[in-house]
C-alpha cells in the first residue's frame, strides 16, 4: 500500500494556503550625537520601543541610539535585508543625505510611540435632552 500521494506542480496551486501580506522595515536610528544605527525589522513600532526602552543591550542601547529618523517599508523580507546591507555599506555622508530626503529637520517619526495617550474624558447624552 503507497502511503505517499503524488501531486503535480498544477494541482499543488488548489491547495496551497495563502500567505499572509508582511511588511518589512529598513530603518535608521539616530543619537542626539548624531550616531547612526541602520536596522530590519517586520514591526517599525515594536523594534523602536525596544531600541528607545534599551531592552537590548548593544550598539544602540551604549551609545543611546533611539530615534527613528528614516525608514522604508518592503513586501519581502530578503529585499529589505538586502537594502540594509547596501545602506550600511555607504558612507555617513551618503547616509546623512538619506535621511535628509525625507526628514530635513531629523524629527523623531517615533516620538510620542508607547507614551500613555491620557485620561480621556466621556460624556453621555442624555437621551431626553433636545
Amino acid at each position: 500500500m503507497n502511503l505517499f500521494l503524488t501531486f503535480d506542480a498544477k494541482a499543488l496551486q488548489y491547495f496551497s494556503v495563502p500567505r499572509r501580506e508582511r511588511t518589512y522595515y529598513v530603518y535608521i536610528l539616530s543619537s542626539l550625537s548624531g550616531t547612526l544605527y541602520t536596522g530590519v525589522t517586520n514591526s517599525i513600532f515594536h523594534r523602536t520601543l525596544q531600541h528607545r526602552n534599551k531592552e537590548t543591550p548593544g550598539f544602540t542601547s551604549k551609545y543611546d541610539v533611539n530615534r527613528l529618523v528614516y525608514y522604508e517599508t518592503f513586501s519581502y523580507v530578503l529585499n529589505a535585508i538586502a537594502r540594509k546591507k547596501r545602506i550600511k555599506g555607504w558612507t555617513r555622508k551618503r547616509k546623512i543625505d538619506l535621511i535628509e530626503s525625507m526628514n530635513p529637520e531629523w524629527k523623531d517619526l517615533g516620538k510620542g510611540w508607547g507614551e500613555p495617550i491620557g485620561k480621556v474624558r466621556w460624556a453621555v447624552r442624555d437621551p431626553n435632552a433636545e
